[in-house]
């Protein structure tokens, strides 16, 4: 066909891609270009041929179906690369100290119900386990809000499961609890903990009520705290995203997220062939939100900035007992 019809090839490209091909009027240009839609196109145009005939020259042409790929985070900030190289520093510094080192954040919310949950799972043939048409919110039953807290020296994760909202001091009461029922045990000698979190959140580098809730931690704990956020557009290289968050989704892939305790069970069950071990529980306090901390509360920190980047990397030490 291509020999019987010369201009076929350089037809079906400008369909498929119009802006480089120098046909931004293509008749295409706003429609999902299917091989029947394509073929459809050509044939109006004087070319006579059927969709296989156009998949097979689309695959012949170098084409393939492909997904769009996240790969563009804006504009980068320019001391992005400085900031990861200050962050890999101070946690050596730490480790060499055997000090902890840990990586915060809060995890997608989950609708707590018979939903449907990404993935699939063995099942006799032709009984999937049913779940719900629609995903709308159960008001009873709700949505879980679990914020993780992975320590990467012994690749350990206590993950809290909260049910009311993701506020500072959620995340404050989270990491206290890790150090309590996790951290103290394998630091018994520890007197600092480093803390890398994204820049937004509940753990935002923004947020007052985030370095007040650290203030409490410090002081509650005893540990002088030393916080490093990561540069704006890169929370997907947080440790504990692809170290703790994305076992724990593969672990309950295909499992409706039937109740708050069936979250917590799939959870503390996630483990992995090189010794991840996670820990979960459930935290059924309310914290408010909307708290407006002044300008008096802020004065009062034991917050002592880092000479780099002193808004991403400061220390809070605990406020001496009077």
């Amino acid at each position: 066909m291509t020999e019987s019809d010369p201009t076929l090839v350089a037809a079906l490209e400008a369909l498929v891609e119009p802006l480089t091909r120098g046909d931004p009027q293509s008749p295409l240009r706003w429609t999902c270009k299917s091989t029947r839609r394509l073929a459809t196109e050509l044939t109006n145009q004087g070319h006579t041929v059927g969709y296989r005939t156009v998949a097979w020259l689309l695959h012949e042409c170098g084409y393939s179906l492909q997904a769009n790929r996240k790969t563009r985070e804006g504009n980068q900030h320019p001391d992005r690369n400085a900031q990861f190289e200050f962050i890999n520093a101070q946690a050596t510094r730490f480790q060499k100290r055997r000090q902890p080192v840990i990586s915060v954040d809060t995890k997608k919310k989950e609708l707590v119900g018979d939903f449907k949950n990404g993935g699939s799972e063995w099942h006799p043939e032709g009984e999937p386990e049913q779940v719900r048409v629609h995903d709308f919110q159960d008001k009873e039953l709700g949505k879980a809000i679990p914020y993780g807290v992975y320590d990467v020296t012994n690749n350990q994760g206590w993950v809290s499961v909260g049910i009311d909202h993701d506020t500072a001091y959620f995340a404050k009461a989270s990491i206290l609890r890790w150090w309590q029922e996790m951290g103290m045990d394998r630091f018994p000698h520890a007197g600092e903990l480093f803390i890398t979190a994204d820049g937004g959140g509940s753990n935002s580098y923004r947020t007052r009520l985030w370095k007040v809730a650290l203030q409490e931690l410090a002081n509650e704990s005893g540990l002088k705290l030393t916080v490093s956020h990561l540069p704006p557009g890169t929370s997907k290289w947080n440790k504990v995203e692809h170290r703790l968050f994305s076992f724990i989704t593969q672990n309950w892939r295909g499992k409706p997220l039937v109740s708050i305790q069936t979250i917590v069970n799939l959870i503390a069950s996630t483990r992995t062939t090189k010794g991840l071990i996670v820990k979960a529980a459930l935290d059924e306090s309310k914290y408010e939100t909307g708290i407006t901390v002044t300008d008096e509360q802020m004065a009062k920190l034991n917050l002592t900035p880092a000479k780099f980047h002193g808004e991403w990397n400061y220390t809070i030490s605990p406020n001496r007992k009077s």
